[in-house]
């Protein structure tokens, strides 16, 4: 029998970590020991203690929950026969589901590591200056958890100090108005106190701050008592264009040329990352990467029989939203003729040879470590993004869109056409409301991000979301022939469509239900939220 965390393992989990899996450098193995007597007597401690918030603590969340929940469950991948997908595509979840309780607890490790480091760094003597740099680090972490959280759970519970969990770990929830609110406030203080340039390569700087900040803006503008408003909160719009102006022309962040680029291990860390988790090369098991494991086609990809991919697919649904041409397809979807020069270098590359009747993923798909020595077997050693600049430029034109149906704004259409002329598309001369859910929707396909997009738009515009996902259709498995080369997807009439039992469609799959391990520990969860007490106010001076 399989046994899940709750809380409490969790903050056990966490003191392991903290004493055993802490490192200097984010890219060497996480293995040096940390004794607590002795430790935030310096900045090399904070750089050690903060280290694990880029990969230790994030890998049950993004060993199979980020596509799982991400793509699967918005429908843009298809995998019958994963049950770390297909529950979620399905939208046939429970609280036994076993990646969500794995997500859920990765997401509150990673809180509590942040207020392990945060009250460690606050009660040491070192520079305040300093301090505060290093405190806004594991705030942008802790803040960054919580929006999870509350996009995926709504109310949850707010935790400051993990000995008060230990002494009681039944406690109420928090609305998800307030979670939000309280990750809002990480960001801003993440924002004022983080440098402008990172301290080592893969950390954040208070421009990746911005750029989230940009994000959650746009996913609280939108949440009120009346989900079909069809509005957003116009000073909260107005906040999300200003963090985002800053990420963009103040950082020092810039567009890969080449989107297929952006998915190589050798091009990690690169100019368009703002926030990505940091996995170790040849890395032992909780600091790698295996997202090639679950995606690749074949072994003659890995070099092993770590290929679990065959049935891993794109969906039709996302399949018919590709353009002509549009590069970016090659990129996320492995098609009949495709050639990947990048894979299986020593005989020439890679071409995929099978029938025209499906898509394997090819985004996190990086070949073998022949192809590049710091891939292994179930790690890829690529990094995750979790924000990127592109998604900073959708932010941007979303937050100028605001309550309007379209938009002729130069610069939201620069950034846009931007981001189409890399994929090879022609400009757009007018950006409407759903060309811009088809941008986002391709531009981060296989990044874990389109689930919260159709979360974010439930909050003003829940009905027109809910008959979205009722129209993908997904008890109805369409047979297709698709051409590589126009991107064009043709249903197959020679072969039966089939059909298959889902969920029920309705404002409920919404919100993903509570671990049942976490009701049972603590029966308030299932109880109504409580407001949450804020002691600091908030910043505001950022813009």
């Amino acid at each position: 029998m399989k046994i899940y965390l709750s809380m409490k393992h969790v903050l056990v989990t966490l003191l392991v970590i903290f004493l055993f899996g802490c490192s200097n450098e984010l890219d060497i193995s996480t293995s040096d020991q940390i004794s607590k007597e002795n430790f935030f007597q310096s900045e090399q401690d904070f750089l050690a203690a903060t280290g694990p918030l880029y990969n230790r603590v994030w890998f049950s969340f993004n060993d199979k929950f980020y596509f799982g929940l991400g793509d699967g469950r918005s429908n843009n991948l298809y995998a019958p026969f994963s049950d770390y997908i297909f529950p979620f595509s399905d939208l046939t979840e429970t609280g036994l589901t076993g990646p969500l309780v794995e997500a859920w607890g990765s997401l509150y490790i990673v809180v509590q590591q942040s207020n392990r480091a945060i009250l460690g760094i606050e009660g040491s003597e070192v520079d305040e200056e300093v301090k505060r740099e290093f405190i806004a680090e594991a705030r942008f972490m802790r803040g960054t958890a919580y929006w999870y959280l509350a996009s995926l759970w709504g109310n949850v519970i707010i935790s400051t100090d993990p000995s008060e969990l230990v002494q009681n770990p039944i406690v109420n929830t928090s609305p998800r108005s307030d979670v939000y609110e309280f990750a809002i406030r990480d960001l801003e203080y993440a924002a004022k106190y983080l440098p402008e340039q990172a301290r080592q390569t893969g950390r954040v700087t208070k421009y990746s701050a911005y750029g989230m900040l940009s994000r959650f803006y746009l996913s609280y503008a939108g949440l009120s008592d009346n989900p079909n408003s069809g509005q957003r909160d116009q000073a909260l719009l107005d906040q999300a264009l200003k963090a985002a102006t800053l990420a963009i022309e103040e950082g020092p962040y810039s567009l890969m040329t080449d989107y297929a680029d952006l998915f190589k291990v050798e091009n990690n860390n690169n100019e368009e990352s703002m926030f990505a988790l940091q996995w170790v090369p040849n890395g032992e098991y909780g600091v790698g990467n295996a997202h090639q494991a679950f995606f690749a086609l074949n072994s003659e990809i890995t070099g092993d029989d770590a290929a679990y991919g065959f049935f891993t697919r794109a969906s039709y649904d996302i399949l018919k939203v590709y353009e002509t041409n549009d590069l970016r397809r090659k990129s996320t979807w492995m098609a009949d003729g495709d050639y990947y020069p990048e894979i299986n270098k020593e005989n020439g590359g890679y071409i995929v040879d099978h029938e025209n009747t499906y898509l394997n993923v090819k985004k996190g798909v990086v070949g073998s470590t022949k192809d590049n020595s710091a891939i292994s077997r179930q790690n890829s050693a690529l990094n995750t993004y979790m924000l990127r600049l592109g998604e900073v430029y959708l932010n941007y034109a979303e937050a100028v869109l605001g309550n309007n149906e379209s938009t002729t704004d130069a610069n939201a259409l620069l950034y846009v056409n931007s981001l189409r002329s890399r994929a090879g598309l022609n400009d757009l001369s007018i950006l409407t409301v759903d060309e811009l859910f088809k941008e986002r929707r391709i531009e981060l396909c296989m990044e874990g991000q389109f689930w919260y997009d159709l979360v974010r738009r439930s909050y003003y515009e829940q009905q027109e979301v809910l008959n979205f996902i009722d129209n993908q259709d997904r008890g109805t498995i369409i047979p297709f022939t698709y051409d590589a080369e126009t991107n064009e997807v043709t249903i197959d009439e020679t072969r039966d469509v089939a059909t298959q039992a889902v969920g029920a469609v309705n404002e409920g799959i919404l919100l993903l239900p509570y671990p049942e391990s976490e009701v049972v520990q603590n029966p308030l969860l299932a109880e109504p939220p409580v407001p949450y007490d804020f002691t600091e106010e908030r910043i505001t001076d950022l813009f």
